[in-house]
């Protein structure tokens, strides 16, 4: 196997991942947002956060999470104020309805979760695939970032 067939892997898994999570959120009757805005309101959970932490915490390029910060602050998912310290600084935070759409989802994942994990020995497979995964991740942003090979 090579790195390209498993970024390959990646990506596909990813598709599915947002398909699935369409239909989910269709069941919920959320049709107002995306698979990628719902991500956004995951990456924020119950923090309080400033845009930059969440460009750090969630990989997002700029000008996406822009624009995606500016649709689900209008759809009322998520609050958005100056923070008290330093008003050029905005603090987002999930509203109920954020708080409700990320419950619901969360509620379906423990089910395919389930689909996945039937014992122990599972959760320990899927705990190392999780692993390798990350060290990957790891791996490809130092590569990108310093040039390292």
């Amino acid at each position: 196997m090579t790195h390209l067939e498993l970024a390959r892997t990646v990506e596909r898994i990813n598709r599915r991942f947002a398909d699935l999570l369409r239909i989910e959120m269709g069941k919920l009757g959320v049709d107002d947002i995306g698979p990628a805005q719902v991500m956004v309101l995951f990456t924020i959970g119950s923090d309080e956060l400033s845009v930059r932490d969440l460009l750090d915490k969630g990989h997002y390029l700029g000008s996406n999470v822009s624009y995606y910060l500016k649709q689900l602050v209008d759809l009322g998912y998520i609050d958005r104020a100056a923070s008290p310290r330093d008003r050029r600084s905005a603090r987002i935070s999930l509203t109920e309805r954020g708080r409700a759409v990320c419950d619901a989802l969360r509620f379906a994942d423990d089910s395919y979760h389930r689909m996945i994990v039937r014992d122990e020995e599972e959760a320990r497979a899927l705990e190392t695939a999780y692993q390798v995964l990350k060290r990957l991740e790891l791996v490809w942003t130092n590569a990108a970032r310093y040039g390292t090979t």
